[in-house]
């Protein structure tokens, strides 16, 4: 990237980009204001405000093509101004923004459309869409913002709707719990996005992008390295990678479109799209690249395992999420090229992870809300249009070609092994495993889903199709599915080439790119034929004694436990101390002070007798005691 980065100011159409976030906001706004009053139409307002901030975005895109600098910056008002402090209420539209706006957007456009169907029956569904479109609103500002202090802004944002929507269903304990999880879970990561923020000022006095980035060269090996790796936490928290990855598929006790819309367009991309606007900071530190990598291969695979041994099919895709994410990370932190192959995975898998989330959620509106997929099996008869959508996508998600998975991941294992050491082998040889157990876990969810022997009982399941507002939908998302790769890997590398740079550097691959599209072919081809092998017959409906790995990855690798033993139960101990500490300590230092004063105050008033005589006696007392005294300091007594 170059070293000095300058944005023009927006002019003409490009100066109203603002709408993009006022929008969806205000739509928001009028549906929860409106109250009740608004039930009747209010998700239909909630659809068109997304729908008109696609067209806008469109209209954005092509005006912002046609400019020889591609970035255009358009400031509001001062939104902070202490002293030396200075923040504007900015934004930027460049490249990178333009393509998630388009992601937003457009597969947002789509989820609400969705969500239309889905949620007809729901007496809260005005409210639901105020909700989703606060989500959109935060996510515009996150991605549009032209400092890091818009972006928490909009990050926080995300953060709030994200609890709103999880715990929408606030009725059920499982649904309040996971928003609580979610919410504490991603104050962590955006802990370290705070500090990072602060460190930025502190050392360079700017939050502003081009200004951060103009003043990274300067700045010590160490404090780079600090501040990206608070950076990396925020993205991690957002992005559900690990350490904080166990709120994500709790995620799913949320509505079904709030799942697609968490996992395909909006919350977990902000990770990747963190790390990828600030490439400059994490280009700058080779260790900070390496962390990042090393984050990605791990999640990945983690990803990976669990989902083999889930059997919600929710769950299912949410670790699969966890998962693809981790692929983006490897990409990001392979840097130079790869930041655009992770920007191109996130678009495709926008399209086929969403695809499969509907998929999912048209699945359980014809089988009385049943996710087991145990209980599932030839439901294709029944749901065709459905298994045919599903099916798209979980072509494209394992990556076989021309689907757009093919285009997207392989590039991605192919740069791992291009990293240059030893660590070619680590980090490649993760992705290339990552993708066959892809293939494993997806084939087996697709199989009890749709194929073999029926296993749901005739008296509480009566499997059907979705109506269109809901397959519409899923038709157009697999046409995304199947489409979107080539189209993206021929053209968004050069597009993203003004924020991400476009020195690709040389090769340096232990193995040819036409090798490892081989081995990655091979290895999910018997990821696909031994799930198909295992799975064709259904399998059992109760859970069955396994080994170590497998028990492990049925609760999730013990993430939660540790969680458990390592911060929530001492925790509660030191909270349950600090309350026995305040009762016993500060209150029984107060209250015994009280009680000590009126004890005594009690026992000298009895002395106030209101007789004269007594009070004489006290007197004559009083003199003797004194002249006694005297007498004896007089005599020599007291020398």
């Amino acid at each position: 990237m170059d070293e000095t980065v300058e944005y023009a100011q927006a002019t003409g159409l490009l100066s109203s980009v603002w709408l993009l976030v006022a929008i969806p906001l205000a739509s928001a706004a009028i549906l929860l204001l409106l109250g009740r009053r608004a039930d009747r139409w209010g998700h239909w307002l909630g659809v068109a405000s997304v729908g008109a901030a696609f067209v806008l975005g469109l209209t954005y895109f092509f005006q912002l093509r046609g400019l020889d600098n591609k970035s255009v910056e358009l400031s509001l008002w001062d939104f902070i101004a202490v002293g030396s402090f200075n923040v504007d209420f900015g934004l930027l539209f460049d490249p990178l923004s333009a393509v998630f706006v388009l992601l937003i957007t457009g597969v947002g456009f789509l989820i609400h459309i969705y969500a239309v169907g889905y949620m007809s029956h729901d007496e809260g569904r005005r409210r639901f869409f105020a909700f989703f479109n606060l989500f959109v609103a935060a996510m515009l500002l996150l991605v549009l913002g032209n400092n890091y202090v818009m972006l928490y802004v909009g990050w926080e944002g995300v953060g709030v709707a994200s609890y709103l929507l999880i715990s929408f269903w606030y009725d059920r304990p499982s649904a309040a719990t996971a928003g609580k999880k979610a919410f504490l879970m991603n104050r962590v990561g955006d802990a370290g996005l705070a500090i990072a923020i602060f460190i930025m000022f502190a050392t360079l006095g700017t939050t502003q992008y081009d200004e951060v980035f103009n003043g990274v060269s300067a700045l010590a090996a160490g404090t780079v390295l600090v501040m990206g790796l608070l950076l990396l936490l925020g993205a991690t928290g957002k992005s559900g990678q690990f350490p904080l990855q166990a709120w994500l598929p709790d995620a799913m006790e949320g509505p079904t479109p709030v799942s697609a819309l968490i996992h395909a367009a909006t919350m977990v991309t902000a990770g990747v799209y963190l790390i990828a606007r600030s490439n400059p900071i994490f280009s700058a530190n080779t260790t900070l690249q390496t962390v990042v990598v090393s984050i990605g291969a791990l999640t990945l695979l983690i990803g990976c395992i669990i989902g083999c041994a889930k059997d919600d099919i929710k769950r299912v895709l949410a670790w699969s999420t966890v998962s693809q994410i981790g692929y983006m990370f490897l990409g990001v932190g392979l840097g130079g090229a790869a930041y655009a192959l992770a920007i191109i995975h996130l678009l495709a898998h926008g399209f086929f992870k969403a695809g499969l989330f509907l998929g999912a959620g048209s699945v359980m509106h014809g089988m009385h809300d049943q996710t087991d997929i145990r209980r599932f099996g030839g439901l294709w008869k029944y749901m065709k249009i459905t298994w045919a959508t599903f099916g798209l996508a979980w072509l494209a998600i394992i990556g076989l070609p021309p689907l757009s998975g093919y285009f997207s991941k392989e590039p991605i294992i192919a740069a791992a092994f291009d990293r240059g050491d030893w660590t070619s082998w680590l980090f490649g040889g993760a992705a290339l495993l990552g993708a066959g157990l892809t293939a494993f876990y997806m084939t087996r969810l697709f199989v009890l889903t749709f194929h073999g022997p029926k296993r749901w009982t005739d008296e509480i399941e009566h499997p059907h199709e979705s109506p269109p507002v809901m397959t519409v939908p899923l038709v157009l998302l697999a046409v995304g599915s199947v489409g979107a790769g080539a189209l993206l890997a021929s053209s968004v590398p050069d597009w993203l080439t003004p924020v991400l740079g476009g020195d690709h550097g040389e090769s340096h691959g232990v193995l040819s790119h036409t090798v490892i599209n081989i081995l990655s072919l091979v290895v999910t081809l018997l990821g696909v034929g031994l799930a198909w092998m295992l799975f064709r017959n259904g399998t059992a409906l109760q859970e069955q004694p396994a080994g170590p790995l497998v028990s492990a990855a049925r609760r999730n690798l013990y993430a939660d436990a540790f969680n458990e033993v390592v911060f929530e139960k001492p925790g509660i101990f030191l909270t349950r101390a600090l309350v026995y500490f305040d009762n016993k300590g500060i209150d029984g230092a107060v209250n015994g002070l009280a009680a000590a004063i009126g004890g005594g105050s009690g026992r000298l008033r009895r002395l106030q007798t209101g007789f004269v005589r007594s009070y004489a006696m006290s007197m004559l007392a009083g003199a003797v005691v004194v002249v006694a005294a005297f007498l004896a300091l007089q005599l020599g007594w007291l020398a």
